[in-house]
């Protein structure tokens, strides 16, 4: 083989690379936008006695139960999005346990999130999550309830913030899928969330477009100096002699 048909060959090698890369950075610009099933965010306040805000939620809730069907006569995994616009929030605040409860379908679905704070290193968690549930097409009533959680885990005076989709699983019959999640159950101030401290998810997802880039950008440069090599050497194989 010549030096310019390696060159070529090697330019053709890259540039199908330089596709493929291209392809898998659409693919996962395209799964970022995807939101068909994404419910839709809610803002939910716990006002201390005093009435003053106690726990700040600002998130989209999805619910994955497994239940007995009437309809179906069978064993279903239903999923189900939370609608703020027919949810009511509730809930209490004390100094190192807050919850906050949605209600929806006139009583039938009663989600709660219990959160615990250490007053020692001054972190909280969601420790707890309990739901149930009595739907139409339900056999019988489906409960579920967690007391040994470690979800959502930020520090005292901050708020929690994720805006990737994360599946806190309760249970085998529930799990709850959550998105653009911030919430802070300690240290409110006012009726403003705290300085948020971002989830691993969304950190992990700010660094891959930025490898991607990086590599398409190597790769452009690399198809470049391939080009000017190719160049130069075939105008030197045609000087006079």
């Amino acid at each position: 083989m010549t030096q310019i048909g390696a060159v070529q060959s090697w330019w053709l090698g890259v540039t199908l690379q330089l596709i493929l890369a291209g392809v898998l950075l659409q693919g996962f610009a395209a799964a970022q936008t995807t939101a068909a099933m994404r419910p839709e965010k809610g803002i939910y306040v716990v006002s201390s006695s005093n009435g003053t805000a106690c726990l700040l939620a600002s998130m989209g809730l999805q619910l994955n139960i497994t239940f007995n069907s009437v309809s179906q006569n069978m064993t279903v995994r239903n999923i189900v999005n939370l609608q703020p616009n027919v949810t009511k929030s509730s809930g209490s605040c004390d100094a190192d346990t807050a919850s906050l409860r949605l209600s929806t379908d006139a009583e039938k679905t009663n989600l709660t999130f219990f959160f615990s704070l250490n007053t020692t290193s001054n972190k909280y968690h969601l420790s707890n999550v309990s739901l149930s549930a009595a739907w139409p097409d339900m056999k019988e009533p489906v409960s579920a309830d967690n007391s040994s959680l470690d979800f959502l885990r930020g520090t005292l005076g901050f708020s929690y913030m994720c805006r990737e989709q994360q599946t806190l699983t309760v249970s085998p019959d529930l799990s709850i899928n959550t998105f653009q999640v911030q919430v802070q159950p300690f240290g409110v101030s006012g009726d403003q969330f705290g300085a948020a401290e971002e989830c691993q998810l969304d950190e992990d997802d700010m660094l891959i477009p930025i490898i991607v880039g990086a590599a398409l950008a190597g790769l452009v440069l690399i198809v470049l100096l391939a080009y000017l090599i190719g160049r130069k050497r075939s105008h030197a194989g045609y000087q006079t002699i």
